[in-house]
């Protein structure tokens, strides 16, 4: 599975951005997707996460009420629908797939897309 992040950007604190992970390669829509972000300094930590068909999904709190995942396995993409963004999301951001379930630890990815910068001024 190759993975392809892009839609970040430049945005003003109090706006929103799509990010979009598009996907190539067999049994995508089997996999759980997740996505990651690091600023410079700190490490990798876990942002949200979707199961394969889509039913579950998971939010750090730090995100919870702000950020949307989705998914369109017709499309092979999954979607990161982000609102009232604040300074503290800037980061780069990461999609990546496991199978089975989904996870918080990214240490339990196998495939990671090359990441798209997020930049929120204040």
């Amino acid at each position: 599975v190759q993975l392809q992040a892009f839609g970040g950007g430049l945005v003003q604190a109090g706006g929103s951005l799509r990010l979009s992970c598009a996907a190539s390669g067999p049994l995508f829509s089997t996999y759980g997707v997740g996505w990651f972000r690091q600023a410079p300094g700190k490490e990798r930590e876990f942002v949200t996460a979707i199961s394969w068909f889509g039913g579950n999904t998971y939010y750090a709190d730090s995100v919870k009420g702000r950020f949307t995942i989705s998914r369109d396995n017709a499309k092979n993409t999954v979607y990161l629908q982000m609102n009232s963004l604040k300074p503290e999301d800037t980061a780069v951001y990461y999609c990546a797939t496991k199978g089975g379930r989904s996870s918080y630890n990214k240490n339990e990815y196998d495939y990671w897309g090359q990441g798209t910068q997020v930049t929120v001024s204040s």
